[in-house]
């Protein structure tokens, strides 16, 4: 009995690894496309306001998940 025990732990914890590597690539393979220009959507603004420069864009891509 403890033999079919062992057997069923291993699979387990086998088929655990599998899923968490199908997870890992599916994360992966969906990202999401980083071509968003945000020239197009936002006007640069006049004065001392806001400003979307450079470094502001790469923060942006850099927290999107």
């Amino acid at each position: 009995m403890s033999d079919t025990n062992k057997i069923a732990r291993r699979t387990f914890f086998s088929g655990l690894g599998l899923v968490a590597a199908a997870g890992v690539a599916v994360k992966i393979s969906s990202s999401v496309p980083a071509a968003k220009t945000f020239d197009s959507v936002i006007p640069e603004p006049v004065g001392d306001s806001y400003r979307l420069t450079e470094h502001v864009k790469k923060y942006y891509r850099t927290t999107t998940i």
